[in-house]
């Protein structure tokens, strides 16, 4: 295929691993925050420590019950979502380590996500370029999408499986430290509550640069791999 001077080269940007794994996340994530919204409504409400209840004056957020189309089941229904959550919170788990096995064997982790020095040099003119919208077509992630991806596979994961773990009782009676860690079980679930907001306003953001990116283009790129280059562009550029 003939490449013209008015578009770049195309390349295969995306291992297979990685738009695997991507995919599973983002069906997991899914169905793990509607059926966690149906969880949280039966009983809508934030607490710090290490309890809650009538006894206790630790509250800090309460709010209405979500609606029906944010949950899974659609009803009120606790013991389904129960179920729910547990098993796409292990396939979650479980993508995970596969996909940290797999990019160390693609090199994805250290050729795509961990920063260098060239990184810090160019974070300022990155933020510049996100803020005047000018999304370059680049082979690798700029610093802004490490900084990002990086958050979400490296903070928030974690944060979010080691706070689930707070809420079960099984695991608090083989760990029980593990609560500790994060000030209690409450504040654990409080935590867990937030990350989830940080992944609804991450996918929001994700989404919105995908768009602004040229979304024919990024989806082509994690769906198939393949990814075409702005043309003759030689810098590390921002692009989702």
């Amino acid at each position: 295929m003939t490449t013209t001077a008015s578009e770049g080269r195309l390349i295969l940007r995306q291992k297979r691993a990685t738009r695997i794994t991507h995919w599973i996340w983002a069906i997991s994530l899914f169905f793990l925050i509607a059926s966690g919204l149906q969880i949280f409504n039966a009983h809508p409400a934030l607490y710090l420590g290490k309890e809650s209840g009538f006894a206790y004056d630790n509250e800090i957020f309460s709010i209405d019950a979500m609606p029906w189309w944010l949950t899974i089941p659609s009803t009120r229904d606790l013991a389904t979502g129960r179920v729910v959550h547990l098993f796409f919170a292990w396939v979650f788990v479980i993508n995970l380590f596969i996909w940290f096995i797999a990019s160390l064997i693609n090199r994805h982790l250290r050729k795509d996500l961990l920063p260098n020095r060239k990184d810090v040099q160019n974070f300022g003119q990155d933020v510049k370029d996100h803020l005047r919208l000018n999304l370059v077509h680049a082979v690798r992630y700029s610093p802004l999408q490490k900084l990002a991806y990086g958050g979400v596979l490296f903070v928030l994961f974690p944060l979010i499986i080691l706070t689930g773990l707070c809420m079960s009782p099984g695991m608090n009676a083989v760990l029980p430290w593990l609560p500790e860690l994060f000030g209690g079980r409450q504040t654990a679930r409080t935590i867990h509550f937030l990350v989830m907001a940080l992944f609804v306003l991450f996918f929001i953001v994700h989404i919105a640069m995908i768009i602004l990116a040229g979304p024919l283009n990024e989806l082509r790129s994690i769906v198939t791999g393949r990814y075409r280059l702005s043309p003759r562009t030689k810098k590390e550029a921002a692009h989702v």
